[in-house]
């Protein structure tokens, strides 16, 4: 399949290549123009991608996580093309699923150097307001202070493990309270009882859906920045309608 986001290097005689696909298209009977390479990596640039989603029955129950990805420096391919050291880049690709259709409903792109907390309440700012949220369930990486409260803001429910050794918050609003309560939990039941009886184990859910934007590829092609926003964005909308495609829709008869 042929991503048209997707900044490859440039071919080595690029009218040729516009010929070639240009020649596909008559095949098939589409009179279309072919955008020649460098128009293809100009407009990728400010491609806005729409991600579909059917949505679920109820509340969304949101299940979070975060990934990094490879994605090649300038320096790594001037290395392969003229030789010299590489400069090895990584992003992050935070993301928030529908525990349902399993679809994902919010994502953010970062660099390497941003932890996943921070990103959280940019995640649930891309639920729409009117939209219902039952729970967010996350690691503990995202057990802070900004997160609960962004979270109880929606009147959801953090599925969120308190962080080793954790202390008690000053229970001053409803966030420290309701992650004041978790932790009670956590220690009256200990660990392993609290994750099954809260559903903490629904998040492997989320780690499922981090391997299936892997397997379209395993780093970015796109060599800027904007550009591998906007590559991540049609691999996630991809994703989606293969989520759709594979999932029964049951319907009662009689």
């Amino acid at each position: 399949m042929l991503y048209p986001t997707q900044e490859l290097e440039p071919p080595a005689n690029p009218g040729r290549f516009t010929g070639f696909m240009q020649s596909l298209l008559r095949l098939i009977g589409m009179d279309w123009t072919v955008p020649d390479f460098s128009t293809l990596c100009r407009r990728q640039r400010t491609l806005n991608v729409n991600i579909p989603y059917r949505g679920g029955t109820g509340p969304l129950n949101l299940l979070i996580d975060s990934t990094g990805i490879k994605a090649e420096g300038e320096g790594e391919w001037n290395a392969r093309k003229h030789g010299g050291p590489k400069r090895r880049i990584w992003r992050k690709i935070h993301i928030g699923i529908d525990e349902e259709t399993l679809e994902v409903r919010a994502v953010e792109i970062t660099g390497s150097n941003i932890g996943d907390a921070p990103i959280l309440p940019d995640l649930l700012d891309q639920i729409p307001a009117e939209e219902q949220i039952g729970s967010v369930t996350a690691d503990g990486a995202y057990d802070t202070r900004k997160c609960h409260e962004a979270i109880a803001a929606r009147d959801a429910a953090a599925v969120i493990p308190p962080r080793k050794n954790a202390k008690p918050w000053k229970p001053t609003s409803p966030g420290a309270i309701a992650r004041n309560d978790a932790l009670r939990a956590t220690k009256h039941l200990g660990p392993a009882l609290w994750r099954r009886w809260s559903g903490y184990h629904r998040r492997s859910r989320v780690e499922a859906k981090m391997n299936c934007i892997k397997l379209l590829g395993q780093s970015l092609m796109a060599r800027d920045f904007d550009r591998q926003v906007a590559e991540l964005q049609v691999r996630i909308a991809v994703l989606n309608g293969y989520t759709a495609l594979g999932i029964p829709v049951t319907v009662p008869v009689g």
